[in-house]
Parts: C-alpha cells; structure tokens; sequence
C-alpha cells in the first residue's frame, strides 16, 4: 500500500491507528499495535510547541510501512516523569540493595516523596538480600516491617539465588512499571531473573568507587510477567523542583493522615503547638528517622532558589 493511498483512505473516515510507544531512541519512537511494532518519527509541529513525545505515550500515527511512520497525535497522559522520561506509569519499582551499596533509608524517602508527588503507585524491592548476616537481616526486617505498616508493598529478594522472585511476577502483571533506584543495586539483574531470555547487560560494583554504572542507555517497555517493564537509565534528578514546602507532608503517608488533627491550617510540623504530627512522633507512633528525612527534605525546598517565570 502506498504512502498517498493510505493517506487517501484516512480522508474517507477511517480512524488512524493508534499503539503505545515502547522505545525511544535516537530520535525514533518504536509504537506498538496488535498489527506489530512501527518505527516512527515525531512530526515536526512537537518539536516547534516543544512537545516531546515520551515512551509510554498513547498516540495516533499513521504509515507507510513498519520503518516509516509519523506520530501525528498524543493522547492525554494520566502521568509523566522527565528523569526518567515516560508516562502513564500505574507503579514505581523503587530497587534498593540491601548491601553493596548498602541500604540507605533516606535516600528511599525521597524516592518514594517524588514518586508519591506524581501521584504513581510506588513498590519497593530490596536485592541482595543474601549479602546480609544473620544480624543485618533482622535490621532488614524490621524496617520492611516499618513501610509496610505505612501501606507500601515490599519485597526482599536475591535475584542470584532466585530468593522473592515469584513474589515479584503477581505484581507487575497488567500494569506498566517503572524500574527505577542508584546504579549498582541490581535492577538488570533482577530483570534477567524475571525474564530470563533478556540477557540484559550487568556490571559488577567498583570496589573503589563502592557504586556501579549504569548500564541502561534509554528507555524501553520491556514485557515481562503479562505486564509491561521500563527498564530506565535511573533518576538522573533527585531534587524537589515541584514541591512546595506546604505539601511535603503530604507526601509522607503517616503525616498525611493527621494533618487535619493540627491546630493551626498549613502546620509545618516544626515548632508550632497542638500539633498531631509531632506528637505522634514523640509517641513513637510516627519513626523518628522518617520524621527527621521530613525535615531534611524541608529545609532543602525552604533553601532552594527562587524560580521565575519567563
């Protein structure tokens, strides 16, 4: 079919196909449909309204054949991240090793802050969990125990020993998951072990450096255990560009839900009386560590330069 029929065939009615871009790379996004996958380019109107398209992007396209398309619209996005870049993610796969590098609860916190301010679902998956001696897995285990009194989804695993793989598969199945975490706590690993034909690139840690490269250069849906997979580059930013001082509580699951028990509306948390927050805190009811990550957090966006509108 030629190019000038299909567009003929459009004129009379026909609804352009529509699919889910799975790839981008090197200026080409890879769309897929029930018919295959078509390699496209984006039209040049997107980058004049500087509009980029993003892997998990729902579009309409048209084409001459599988190597030759053009995106000519973007449906609504229920979500998007830019570092990494895709949208309509359901969930956040928050990968932490337990050790080398070790396990970090502050960096977790911001983690799950950015995800839970853009509104996505987030998991947390804690590897190399057969680094741990006996003492160091119950310390694990009693913080795994602290977040999923929070609500949140946690799993240990050992994706060289297999150890929480199938825990794993139940929940990436009919959602698109974003793998995100530092360099060098496993995620291509872990990936390999939920699907072995993948054969995804690894590197080991630097001894010297105690961190590994990325090994990741772009982003792709990847399917695996009936859902859909990105495996991204990681966050490149772990700043709270978009978050205002008065929100950030709200970001903290167990903040979040007595906020409405302080005295005063838009109660900060710090130093201001009858305040639900505080108390629960000096109750034992709210963990000290979160609540001091809380105030790390902000007093980094009360000291973050002002932004100005061009």
């Amino acid at each position: 079919m030629s190019f000038h029929f299909f567009l003929m065939i459009i004129k009379k009615g026909d609804a352009m196909p529509d699919g889910k871009i799975i790839k981008a790379l090197s200026g080409f996004y890879y769309v897929k449909t029930d018919d295959g996958i078509f390699q496209c380019r984006g039209r040049g109107v997107f980058r004049k309204n500087k509009i980029n398209p993003l892997v998990g992007d729902n579009v309409e396209f048209i084409a001459e054949n599988r190597h030759e398309g053009y995106i000519l619209d973007i449906k609504e996005r229920e979500n998007e991240l830019f570092r990494p870049p895709i949208a309509n993610v359901d969930q956040a796969i928050l990968i932490f090793s337990a050790k080398n590098p070790d396990f970090n609860t502050m960096l977790l916190d911001r983690f799950l802050v950015l995800i839970e301010a853009n509104h996505i679902r987030p998991v947390i998956i804690i590897t190399k969990i057969d680094l741990l001696n006996e003492r160091e897995l119950i310390n694990m285990e009693n913080i795994v125990s602290d977040y999923k009194q929070l609500g949140y989804e946690v799993a240990l695993t050992s994706s060289t020993k297999g150890e929480g793989i199938q825990q794993i598969l139940p929940i990436l199945k009919n959602r698109i998951s974003v793998f995100a975490g530092q360099s060098g706590v496993g995620k291509s690993s872990l990936l390999n072990a939920l699907r072995p034909d993948l054969k995804l690139e690894t590197n080991v840690i630097s001894k010297h450096l105690g961190r590994g490269k990325h090994t990741t250069r772009h982003v792709e849906l990847l399917e695996i255990a009936g859902g859909l997979v990105a495996d991204t580059p990681g966050f490149s930013s772990l700043e709270f560009k978009n978050i205002e001082v008065e929100e950030l509580s709200y970001f903290f699951p167990e903040m979040k839900e007595r906020i409405n028990n302080c005295k005063f509306r838009g109660c900060l948390h710090l130093k201001e009386p009858v305040c639900a927050v505080k108390e629960a805190v000096k109750n034992g009811v709210i963990k000290d560590y979160r609540y001091q990550h809380y105030l790390s957090f902000l007093e980094e966006i009360r000291q973050r330069k002002p932004r100005y509108e061009k």
